[in-house]
């Protein structure tokens, strides 16, 4: 009966140790945070669950963005728009950009090219409508294309089709 009752008691001992050392490490620190609801704000803009959790608006004012980076030929606006790793389908190429670095040492000769520039310019950014892909940005033609969807919660470029 004492060994059971030193057990119960160093059990005790151990999970008021632990739950110490648990409360004064976590005391000065805020509370994990609460999972968003989707299109909730967070510090850098609306919380999605998934591409059909995009409201309209959000969707067509990405594209917007997305439309002025190309029509700029400015590959820094469009790498701070872009989920890494991007397929960028540009021939001679493994197609995959690994980061924003990797990315932003394309050329953008090659990337901003006549037909894409065409194709984005003239894509209707207000008619998107979500897929389990993304949503699609481009000309009547449909390529060449940038893909972008919901990326960690984010609406990121996802691919660019040539």
């Amino acid at each position: 009966m004492q060994i059971r009752k030193m057990f119960l008691l160093a059990g005790i001992t151990g999970m008021l140790i632990l739950t110490g050392c648990g409360g004064a490490a976590t005391a000065d620190k805020d509370p994990l945070p609460a999972e968003q609801d989707e299109g909730e704000e967070s510090a850098d803009g609306p919380f999605y669950e998934d591409n059909f959790a995009v409201d309209s608006a959000a969707a067509s004012e990405f594209g917007s963005r997305l439309k002025t980076a190309v029509a700029e030929k400015d590959l820094k606006a469009l790498a701070d728009l872009t989920a890494y790793p991007v397929y960028v389908g540009l021939p001679d190429t493994d197609g995959i950009a690994e980061s924003e670095d990797d990315f932003l040492r394309l050329d953008s000769e090659q990337v901003f090219t006549e037909e894409l520039q065409d194709s984005i310019a003239s894509a209707e950014e207000t008619a998107l409508t979500p897929s389990e892909a993304g949503f699609v940005l481009a000309g009547e033609n449909g390529r060449p294309n940038i893909v972008f969807g919901v990326v960690d919660g984010e609406l990121e470029v996802t691919g660019i089709n040539y």
